[in-house]
């Protein structure tokens, strides 16, 4: 393999797994928000710990992912092992002040567990959009930063609501006296997030088109001419079918029916990881936040 091949090869490898691993990282920030949907004075503080712990893991995979990558990455290659660092250190205070508020959930230490909570967002929100950032080319210009950051907010709140919407569905299993408006709640976020999801993906190749520059729309253009139809993939098993789920959801509590609204969310779950698993491929593929 001659030298530049080599160094293409590397870039690529890079690339794919930072966007394989902002998935993780987003699932931690949607899912750290989705505690906050049930009221926590009325829940068993048992589904803080083992639903908190799940997503503290999946921001600890992203972290150190992203420290192997910074670690092994060759010079000239993009993104930097300066800029893959500086990301992980976001991530890994990200990760301690998440191990803070899970900690305090098996103490009474209210104010730190107060403090560590809102901390943990805002690092985790820095987080995600240093990660997706690191995915912008040079050439689509600084407007378009909006792009990437818009949808990488709306996959995480989509990947943390919906699962945590799954996980809290079980505790109905536990805990027979829970009313159902708490998953209600749930599944109405989920809703507002989905469309918010369509949203960001139509706003982003609107603001790409108009002020990303002539990179972007050559991005573009191979969206559509070569890759139009993962592109539709992406969207009708992502957001689309995941809206038509969470509507039967909310059906299904009507009746009500918690188990069968969990099952459906399990479905809802598969939908949207394989939507986002898309979404991030394509952004691999094309460098469109999609």
């Amino acid at each position: 393999m001659r030298p530049g091949s080599i160094a293409s090869y590397n870039r690529d490898v890079t690339k794919f797994a930072v966007c394989f691993l902002l998935v993780f990282g987003e699932l931690s920030l949607g899912g750290m928000f989705a505690l906050a949907v049930p009221p926590f004075p009325k829940i068993e503080r048992g589904f803080y710990k083992s639903t908190g712990c799940v997503y503290l893991a999946s921001a600890l995979t992203t972290t150190i992912g992203i420290g192997l990558l910074a670690s092994r990455v060759k010079p000239g290659i993009s993104p930097s092992a300066g800029s893959l660092w500086i990301v992980c250190a976001v991530w890994a205070a990200f990760c301690a002040l998440f191990a803070i508020y899970v900690t305090t959930l098996w103490t009474d230490h209210v104010i730190v567990r107060a403090r560590a909570f809102p901390a943990g967002l805002l690092v985790g929100l820095i987080a995600v959009t240093a990660t997706v950032l690191l995915l912008k080319p040079a050439s689509f210009g600084v407007i378009a930063s909006i792009a990437y950051v818009a949808t990488a907010v709306t996959s995480s709140m989509v990947l943390g609501l919906v699962s945590g919407a799954m996980m809290f569905g079980h505790w109905y299993l536990i805990d027979l006296s829970m009313p159902v408006d708490y998953l209600k709640s749930f599944i109405k976020l989920l809703g507002f997030a989905l469309v918010a999801d369509v949203a960001a993906m139509g706003f982003s190749l609107l603001v790409l088109a108009l002020l990303g520059g002539r990179g972007a729309t050559s991005a573009i253009a191979e969206l559509f001419d070569y890759h139009l139809m993962l592109f539709l993939i992406r969207v009708v098993l992502g957001p689309v079918a995941s809206i038509v789920l969470a509507w039967m959801c909310w059906q299904t509590l009507k009746i009500p029916q918690t188990m069968a609204a969990t099952g459906l969310l399990y479905i809802a779950l598969m939908s949207v990881v394989v939507g986002e698993m898309l979404g991030r491929f394509i952004l691999f593929r094309t460098s469109l936040p999609l």
